[in-house]
């Protein structure tokens, strides 16, 4: 923590400092600027940070524009009581409320920013759509444990771009920033918190001149980022290279705040240790994250005593819809037991898998099954999801055995475990009776038909069916106003979070969406608050500082 002092001289002194240009970043400042205030933002590295590597899905209902093009039929009140059942206790109830009321109004406001959206409907149950269909349930709407407490809806907005909508919905918004005015410096390493009478008031950060680095250091940095979501350790050498040669080039700034600073860091997956002691059974699971995940905002926050909340709480995926036939089989672990409900969304299925199977596990079908489930594979898989299905179906990406005993032998399951829990799956379907799970009867047939099938749910098994994983904690913050709690007690005057630097909507459970409409809430939240309050913060000025 630097210490604001008579004899400090900044560079520039601006009303509000954003800290990551990712899609949070960029809706802080957007909102800022909205607000009549100037505006710096800085990033590590180029901007776009997670949020560009994600699927650009937006989860909002209550009657968007999107969902009454699609004919689709949705409430306030349904979509609150199924957010309620995920959401917990990550924020309170006024909060969600307020998140709930106004998400047709944030697909609104991200269309004005220039952000497309349609209400092509997706027929069938996938993790993430093809090119054809731009609007689907993207969470555990449709499972009969939420369903008979909220009419489900069709609430995964996926931006309307082709293949990935991440980099189209991150480079929309970095756009429309610009275009207000906001300044953005890249290559901006955040070391400190410039601190004045007990409030955040600027930032220290190490940069190199700009112009030392040209096109050719964005392309190997936009190379690495990408390696270190596809292949983590590839990424990982690539991405110490770049950094130490931006470093190299570097000296120490400083910016001050009026309002003050938003800290949209991102979470903490690249760092092992945090993760290690929040979440050990996650270790092994590779970090869904692009260079910048290592938990900064944390770090930050620590120099001024800032609170933080659930630390442990992560989001791992192991998707294994589409195809959708995949959920008539069963997801046993090693001793042959069922742990989840296959139909439910695959961060929701994925938790008992690491915390309670050890990250151990298969998913079992028969032979019908398993033809059903190829013949769908071509038409519902989005491209990325074409690697994963030629690996599932070649010889390397499954067993097959004649029986159910035999294949549990291939396996390492337990046989007789297998053997039983299949009976009773079987058993529970012939006489009626309502899966123990709870598994809706539409992904429940008799498996009955051999050969049997097992594909390995187990993460690092290949980088064709990857198992990735965020982060869902950080700082705590009032939840008004997106201002950092101290862990003594109040709020850090000066410092706000936003996205997953801080806690929020998605931080008990995440469904596809959650993250990024979080996001859009908490930035717009924080940034709003930060260009308000730049008459409550006192700075020390000098004649020599250049204001904005």
């Amino acid at each position: 923590m630097s210490e604001q002092g008579p004899a400090t001289t900044p560079e520039q002194v601006y009303d509000v400092v954003v800290v990551g240009f990712g899609g949070a970043g960029a809706c802080a400042a957007i909102a800022a600027a909205e607000a009549g205030a100037s505006v710096l933002v800085v990033d590590r590295f180029y901007g776009g940070g997670s949020t560009t590597h994600s699927g650009g899905v937006v989860y909002a209902g209550g009657g968007t524009p999107a969902q009454r093009e699609a004919g689709v039929t949705d409430t306030a009140e349904a979509m609150f009581t199924y957010l309620a059942q995920e959401a917990g206790d990550a924020v309170g109830t006024a909060t969600l409320r307020r998140f709930v009321d106004g998400s047709p109004g944030m697909i609104e406001w991200l269309t004005r920013q220039g952000v497309p959206f349609e209400g092509s409907l997706c027929p069938y149950k996938t993790s993430y759509p093809t090119n054809r269909h731009f609007l689907y349930y993207s969470g555990n709407e449709q499972v009969p444990s939420y369903a008979d407490n909220a009419a489900p809806a069709p609430r995964g907005h996926r931006v309307r771009a082709k293949n990935f909508s991440g980099a189209a919905f991150y480079a929309t918004l970095r756009d429309a920033a610009l275009g207000k005015g906001i300044e953005f410096r890249p290559l901006a390493e955040v070391r400190e918190l410039i601190v004045a009478n007990g409030a955040v008031v600027g930032v220290e950060f190490d940069a190199p001149d700009p112009g030392v680095f040209g096109r050719r250091h964005k392309i190997r940095t936009e190379i690495a980022a990408k390696a270190e979501v596809w292949h983590p350790p590839l990424g990982d050498r690539l991405m110490a290279k770049v950094v130490s040669a931006q470093r190299k080039r570097s000296t120490r700034h400083r910016v001050l705040a009026r309002g003050g600073v938003v800290l949209c860091t991102g979470g903490f997956g690249q760092n092992k240790e945090l993760v290690r002691r929040h979440a050990p059974a996650w270790t092994e699971v590779s970090p869904l994250a692009a260079g910048g995940d290592d938990g900064a905002g944390l770090r930050l926050g620590a120099q001024v005593d800032a609170a933080t909340s659930h630390l442990h709480k992560m989001s791992g995926w192991k998707f294994i819809s589409p195809p959708s036939g995949f959920l008539e089989g069963v997801a046993v672990g090693m001793e042959g037991d069922r742990f989840a409900n296959e139909q439910l969304y695959g961060a929701t299925m994925s938790e008992p898998l690491i915390e309670q199977q050890g990250g151990r596990g298969f998913l079992i079908l028969d032979a019908a099954g398993w033809r059903t489930a190829r013949r769908q594979a071509r038409e519902q898989s989005a491209f990325f999801q074409v690697p994963q299905s030629l690996y599932i179906f070649s010889p390397f990406g499954h067993r097959r055995a004649a029986t159910v005993q035999a294949l549990a032998s291939a396996c390492g399951i337990d046989p007789a475990g297998l053997a039983a829990t299949v009976a009773k799956y079987n058993q529970d379907i012939e006489a009626g009776r309502p899966d123990r799970f709870g598994k809706a009867d539409q992904y429940r047939r008799v498996l009955d038909r051999g050969p049997y099938f097992a594909v390995n749910l187990a993460p690092g098994v290949s980088p064709a069916y990857p198992f990735p994983f965020i982060t869902l904690g950080g700082l705590a913050v009032d939840e008004d106003t997106g201002a950092v709690r101290r862990a003594t007690g109040g709020t850090v005057p000066g410092l706000y979070a936003a996205g997953r630097a801080a806690v929020g909507i998605c931080s008990n459970s995440y469904v596809s969406g959650l993250s990024l409409a979080d996001a859009v809430f908490s930035g717009r939240r924080a940034g709003e608050h930060a260009a308000r309050s730049g008459r409550d913060v006192e700075i020390l000025e000098s004649k020599n500082q250049e204001t904005r």
